[in-house]
Formats: C-alpha cells, sequence, structure tokens
C-alpha cells in the first residue's frame, strides 16, 4: 500500500482548488491552523445557507401562488400574519442551517487542516458529512412544516396536503443545491477519510442517483402540474373558477430551475471522478507511476478511484521489485528474464569475462572493523560497477572481495574483448586512488555456457567454462606485476588493433592449476609513448 507521506500529498493535491483561495499558512501554529479550518468551515455553511436560500425562495413564490389562485382552505396562509411567519420561518431555516453546517463540519477540518491522519470515529464522521447536511436540512424543513400546521387554527386537506408538498419539494431541492455547492469543500476531506476504503457502498450509484434525481425533480413536479390540472378539472380542492396560470408558471420556472441544478450535480458527481481518473492515466502512462487521485465516492464510483490507486500501488510494487532484481542480476538480466520469461534456458557464447579481485583482505579484516572494511568493499565495488557499467559490461556476481564482469551475455557484443580490456585498463587506474587497497584484474575470453543455473524455484543467471577460471588465475598473477592487470591471449587475439596497442605482450606464465603455460599481456605505461587510448 501508499505509505502515509504519499496520501497526504494525493489529499493536498485533491484539495487544491479550496487551498488555492484559502490555503494553509506554511506556520503550523495552532492559532494559524485554527484559522484556516474556521475560513473552510464559515464557507462551507455559507453554501449550505445560500441553498437553503435559493430553495426558501422557490418554496414562497409557489405557496404564494397556490394560496392566493386555487386552495381555499389555504388562504389562511396568505394573510399578513402568515406572511410574517413565513419570513420568520425562512430566517430561521437559513440561521439553523448555517449554525448546523458549521458545526456538522469543523470537527473533520480540525484534522484535515492539521494534516494528520484521522482516527476511526473522525474518520466515519467524514465519510458521512452529506448525510449529515442532507439530515440538518430535512430537519428544518420538517420543524418549518410543523409550526406552519400548527400555527392554522383549523387545516383542511387541502392545506395539509400543500403543505407536505412543500416540504417535500423543498427538502429534495435544498439537499441536492446543498450538494452542489459544499461539494468542492466536502471531497477533499472525505478523500483524506477514505484512504482506507474497502468498497462499502453508502452512496446512491451512478443508476440509483439518476433516477432518484429525475424522480424528484422532473417526475414529482411534473405529476403536481398534473395533479393541479385534473384537480381543477373536477372541482377537488380547486375551485373550477380559479386560475391555474400563474401557478403552472411558477411551478414550471423553479421546476426547470431546480432540474437545471440536479442535472449539473449529477453529471459532475460522474464526470469529475472520471476525469480525475483519465488525467491520472494520462499522467501514469507518461512515467509518473506515483500518481494517485482522491477517493471522496462511497459508490462504485468510488471502487473505481480505488481500484485505480491500488493498480498504482501495485506499478510501484513491481517497480521496486523489477529495480531491486536489477540490482541483484544486472539490468540486461532482468530485462531479458521480463521479456522471455526464461526459466533454466542458456546457450553457449563467446564472452569476454574481466575478474577483478582484492589483495590482502584477510589482513585489512584483522586491522580494521567490520565496518570500517564494509566501507572500503563499497568504496572498491562502486568503481568497478561504474567502470563495467561504463563499457558495456554486466557484473554477473560479487564473491566476497572479489567480482565477476561479463562482456558479450545475456546480450551479444562483437567487441566484448575490447570492453573487456578498456575497463581493465580503466580500472587499473581508477583504483590506485583508493588507500588501502591493492587488487588483481584478470581478462580472458573465449565460449562459455551463458544462462540460468539452479532449481525450479531459485536460480541465477551465470557464465560456466574456462576463460571463467583462466581470469580468476590471471587476476591472482596481477597483484604481483605493477600494473595490476593481466590479459589472456585469447582476449588479445578477439580485440581490435586500436586496442592491441594499448597492451604488451610478456613471457607466457604458468597460471595455478593449468597444465599448459598462458600467453599474457599487460597494459602499457603511459610513458612509453605510445599513445594510449580508451
Amino acid at each position: 500500500m501508499l505509505n502515509r507521506n504519499t496520501h497526504l500529498a494525493s489529499w493536498r493535491r485533491t484539495a487544491g482548488m479550496v487551498w488555492e483561495r484559502y490555503p494553509v499558512p506554511t506556520d503550523q501554529s495552532s492559532d494559524r491552523r485554527a484559522m484556516s479550518a474556521t475560513r473552510l468551515g464559515l464557507r462551507y455553511a455559507l453554501a449550505m445557507t445560500l441553498a437553503q436560500l435559493i430553495t426558501s425562495v422557490e418554496v414562497a413564490a409557489v405557496l404564494i401562488s397556490l394560496t392566493n389562485q386555487t386552495f381555499d382552505a389555504a388562504t389562511a396562509y396568505s394573510t399578513p400574519a402568515s406572511t410574517s411567519l413565513l419570513v420568520a420561518l425562512i430566517v430561521f431555516g437559513l440561521l439553523a442551517t448555517a449554525y448546523g453546517g458549521y458545526r456538522s463540519i469543523a470537527p473533520s477540518l480540525t484534522w484535515f487542516v492539521a494534516g494528520v491522519e484521522p482516527d476511526a470515529d473522525q474518520r466515519a464522521s467524514a465519510i458521512n458529512l452529506v448525510r449529515r447536511q442532507s439530515g440538518i436540512l430535512l430537519g428544518v424543513w420538517a420543524v418549518s412544516s410543523v409550526v406552519v400546521v400548527a400555527a392554522n387554527p383549523a387545516p383542511g386537506i387541502g392545506s395539509t396536503l400543500l403543505i407536505l408538498g412543500a416540504m417535500l419539494f423543498g427538502g429534495t431541492s435544498s439537499i441536492s443545491s446543498s450538494v452542489l455547492f459544499t461539494q468542492r469543500i466536502v471531497r477533499p476531506v472525505v478523500s483524506a477519510a477514505s484512504k482506507d476504503f474497502v468498497g462499502r457502498e453508502t452512496a446512491p450509484g451512478v443508476t440509483a442517483r439518476l433516477v432518484l434525481m429525475w424522480v424528484a425533480h422532473g417526475a414529482l413536479p411534473s405529476l403536481a402540474i398534473a395533479l393541479l390540472v385534473v384537480f381543477h378539472v373536477n372541482g377537488w380542492l380547486i375551485p373550477r373558477s380559479a386560475s391555474l396560470v400563474i401557478p403552472v408558471v411558477v411551478l414550471s420556472t423553479v421546476s426547470l430551475a431546480l432540474g437545471l441544478r440536479s442535472l449539473i450535480l449529477v453529471s459532475r458527481s460522474i464526470s469529475d471522478p472520471l476525469n480525475d481518473v483519465v488525467a491520472a492515466m494520462a499522467e501514469v502512462e507518461r512515467g509518473e507511476i506515483g500518481r494517485t487521485v482522491a477517493v471522496y465516492e462511497q459508490s462504485e464510483i468510488g471502487k473505481l478511484q480505488n481500484g485505480f490507486n491500488r493498480m498504482v500501488a501495485g506499478l510501484l510494487e513491481r517497480d521496486r521489485l523489477q529495480d531491486l532484481f536489477s540490482r541483484h542480476v544486472g539490468p540486461d538480466v532482468a530485462r531479458r528474464a521480463v521479456e522471455t520469461d526464461e526459466d533454466q534456458s542458456g546457450e553457449v557464447r563467446d564472452v569476454a569475462i574481466l575478474f577483478i579481485d582484492l589483495a590482502g583482505s584477510t589482513q585489512l579484516a584483522t586491522t580494521h572493523t567490520p565496518r570500517e572494511v564494509a566501507h572500503v568493499l563499497n568504496d572498491f565495488f562502486k568503481i568497478v560497477v561504474a567502470a563495467v557499467d561504463a563499457h558495456g559490461g554486466l557484473i554477473n556476481k560479487f564473491q566476497g572481495d572479489a567480482a565477476l564482469a561479463v562482456f558479450g551475455a545475456p546480450t551479444a557484443a562483437p567487441d566484448a574483448a575490447t570492453s573487456a580490456l578498456r575497463t581493465a585498463r580503466a580500472l587499473a587506474d581508477d583504483l590506485r586512488r583508493l588507500p588501502v587497497v591493492d587488487y588483481g584484474i584478470g581478462v580472458s575470453a573465449g565460449s562459455v555456457f551463458a544462462g540460468n543455473i539452479g532449481g525450479e524455484n531459485r536460480y541465477e543467471y551465470t557464465v560456466i567454462g574456462d576463460p571463467v577460471n583462466e581470469a580468476a588465475r590471471l587476476a591472482d598473477a596481477a597483484k604481483n606485476t605493477s600494473r595490476r592487470a593481466l590479459a589472456s591471449g585469447a582476449a588479445m587475439q578477439r580485440t581490435d588493433d586500436t586496442e592491441r596497442r594499448n597492451w604488451e605482450s610478456r613471457d607466457p606464465i604458468l597460471l595455478r592449476g593449468r597444465p599448459e603455460p598462458t600467453l599474457i599481456s599487460v597494459p602499457r605505461d603511459d610513458n612509453d609513448g605510445h599513445g594510449l587510448q580508451r
């Protein structure tokens, strides 16, 4: 899984637009953090209040048009006293919404602005922000409806239906509008609380929310208009002499405005997370594998967001393992294993072998601490690896204080011997700069088996053949030469004329464990005047 710092960075990216307008101070004092949390909380409460105000005005317009034109029993609501009560209830609704909204989000903003991980209770509270928001608004409309009905001394069925319809219309309208207005603040908070999202659906899915929005903001207003016409024609609750023109126009206008807000809300709830995932996929395709998206949905859209993040985590883990694999076996071997999926396959090919061995390692271990010995070896092998990589070779393995480099495997190289000899000369010069380090370098060439050796569940890429043994013996013998490097006659035969001029032949020597003398060459001294080249 992604670590905590990755998640915090993802949360901050998600809240980009919020931080741009209301940035969190870099000074992490408690007073500055509290100020930022307060500003975000007030902005959230203001957004909820604005949604409640718009809906209240719409509902008031519908009520006034209906009570003045239609229901005889509802004329009591058109008196000055009822109008004053309606204004008072609107003011009450706005104040209750603002207070309830701020109190609802304030605890979540405390940990969110501080940039710390929430505990289990804080996480659950933040995830349920929209639910509490909806509950606050429904509560305000329910209380207002009860007050209106209680203030009417003789409520009839017509007025009761009118109030119930207004409460239903106002509640659904204010909920959808508030979600639309507050989503830019709520999403980053929910995202920060949903990093351990496990797919539990606590919000309507795409199909469900589309159907709900159509029913609440399309079907029900249309049904209300149809019922008005039917009641008017039959004289039920509505006198035939009443005019429906104004009520129908007002109700249709309000329905259109509400439908537009609902359409924007639903489209954003689907398109925004999809656009986030698409943009993140494009960044991953460009190589930014650590890119994640915010998870602020608790539906199948949240599963998509979380699934993308899990995919990115898997890619990061795969790259980490591949990097570790490459460090142990070399990038060419790792690439070949991934691309060809080899098991124990191999082949005989012509390669060059460079063997380098540290001299006096036993004495080094007795006169220095283990940590100091490790430091010396790391400095030694760092130079070896850099030189081998620079000339296209592969460090096949480290053997204590020695290293085996292969040129020409697993990727074939026609100039393998030349590359190995150039590497030997470079190392002979570069390693002289290291203190308390002596060494020997041997270079050989010839046919070897190059492939995977081992069991079904554990094997390694290696090279097997006489050139490997010869290079090791040459490295041991080179410790007694001034240039600390020896090359076999086989290596010199396979190199080009330019590189051959940088070496000079010496008398054959009998290497340990070999039946016949070996032709050898040593690097020419820089002062020989032969124009050494690398």
